[in-house]
């Protein structure tokens, strides 16, 4: 072992959990927007306006929604720049840090706005 670090365990572990976290959301929503509302298994009053926003500004629902979106950030970053590879088009590490840093200054803003709305 040459006793060099490197973030690939990091980035491996946040693309597992926004896997994890986009497989077992993505799924429920659709069900439920797309087959329960229109079908009317779900009451569309469900899903009204009010109730929407009214949950995207508790802290609760500020939580659950900036978790989803910066997972799944994450996920996408990292299967994309996997996918590059893939291809044959080996990234070189500025494509690395264009990749990932993207995906830390969109966190932080996801993070920022959440704090301050």
């Amino acid at each position: 072992m040459n006793g060099k670090r490197h973030l690939e365990p990091l980035f491996w572990s946040l693309f597992g959990a926004g896997g994890m976290v986009t497989a077992l959301i993505t799924p429920v929503l659709v069900l439920i927007v797309g087959i329960g509302v229109p079908f009317g298994i779900i009451p569309a009053e469900a899903l009204s306006y009010d109730r929407i926003v009214a949950f995207a500004g508790s802290w609760i629902g500020r939580i659950a929604l900036s978790g989803i979106i910066i997972m799944t950030l994450w996920h996408c970053v990292h299967r994309i720049y996997h996918s590059l590879h893939d291809f044959g088009f080996p990234p070189c590490n500025v494509i690395k840090s264009l990749f990932y840093g993207s995906a830390l200054i969109l966190s932080i803003v996801t993070l920022t706005m959440v704090l301050l709305v």
